[in-house]
């Protein structure tokens, strides 16, 4: 059995952050799409911070774990690592590989909105 590494493209906690959020936002029927063909996910819109938190989907999240999104430098390391096509800030789209990259967080900072 082979080991699989965690983290392999060596992303910053700021960039996982951000990948998983936008990966939550493409699976999102309302604010994002699918492509079935390619595996590309396009981000429809971005989520802005009211108050302390973020609404992602049906998930809340806190403010200070979105900030990625607001932050260029984010977007062109993880385009520069072959997670995101290049278009930030007109556009987000996750590659294949973007999609499908285990940022091993999707459970510890996620939780159902109230409202």
């Amino acid at each position: 059995m082979a080991f699989v590494r965690k983290n392999p493209l060596k992303l910053n906690n700021l960039q996982l952050r951000t990948l998983v959020l936008a990966q939550v936002i493409a699976k999102d029927p309302n604010s994002g799409r699918i492509d079935e063909a390619s595996g590309e996910g396009t981000l429809l819109r971005v989520p802005h911070a009211h108050g302390d938190h973020v609404h992602v989907g049906q998930f809340t999240v806190s403010a200070r774990d979105a900030s990625g999104f607001e932050n260029p430098a984010v977007w062109v390391a993880l385009a520069r690592k072959g997670l995101v096509k290049d278009g930030y800030p007109a556009s987000i789209v996750l590659t294949k590989e973007g999609m499908e990259y285990d940022t091993g967080l999707g459970d510890h900072f996620l939780e159902e909105s109230d409202h």
